[in-house]
């Protein structure tokens, strides 16, 4: 599976990325902005320089079944990994729910999924105002660009309110106003999840 070799970061337990789960955490190399806040740069921007991880997922998977609540797969930005698709069919096929993790800058890949009923649930960040979203990815997306993405994410979150969670990052170039516009972005019975900002560099 051409996939595997873009894993380039494993968490076997995790606590804290799936609410109210205990998960494993895949990581899948490369992405296709270039936050400057950016917590996990090494894998996002670097992926060919990153060891890939050399040890059989689904193995740990399967051995670990009975404490294992499911399965969280985040990046870098894993909706632009070839075969993703494939890598989700696996773990699901092991009876596990998973859990994506994604910028938002691919939302028919989001529809194809739910139609397919792949994911259990999409957590999507929300970088900040569109507004300010060009300067939030490092140049790599503009303000129509992204009005249009989560146009059709919050109307694919409306038909299926279980299946997203909303979240933004506290980053230096926020402030509580832009945290506030954010908020009005969401469909309605969202809330937006914060994470605090912590200085990796």
């Amino acid at each position: 599976m051409e996939i595997l070799k873009k894993i380039k970061g494993f968490q076997p337990i995790s606590l804290c990325d799936w609410p109210g789960k205990v998960s494993c955490v895949i990581f899948i190399g490369g992405c296709n902005f270039r936050c400057p806040t950016c917590h996990n740069k090494q894998i996002a921007f670097y992926p060919d320089k990153t060891p890939t991880i050399d040890f059989d997922i689904f193995d740990y998977l399967k051995k670990k079944k009975k404490w294992l609540d499911g399965v969280v797969i985040s990046g870098g930005e894993p909706t632009i990994a070839k075969g993703l698709d494939e890598l989700i069919k696996e773990i699901k096929d092991l009876g596990f729910p998973v859990k994506l993790d994604t910028n938002g800058s691919n939302p028919k890949l989001i529809y194809e999924f739910l139609q397919l009923n792949l994911v259990d649930l999409f957590a999507v960040d929300v970088k900040g105002p569109f507004k300010k979203y060009n300067e939030l990815t490092g140049g790599k997306i503009t303000e129509e660009e992204v009005k249009k993405n989560f146009d059709e994410i919050f109307s694919l979150a409306t038909k299926y309110p279980s299946k997203f969670l909303f979240r933004l990052t506290k980053v230096p170039l926020l402030n509580k106003e832009d945290i506030l516009t954010v908020k009005k972005y969401l469909p309605p019975g969202f809330e937006l999840k914060l994470q605090e900002y912590l200085d990796v560099t």
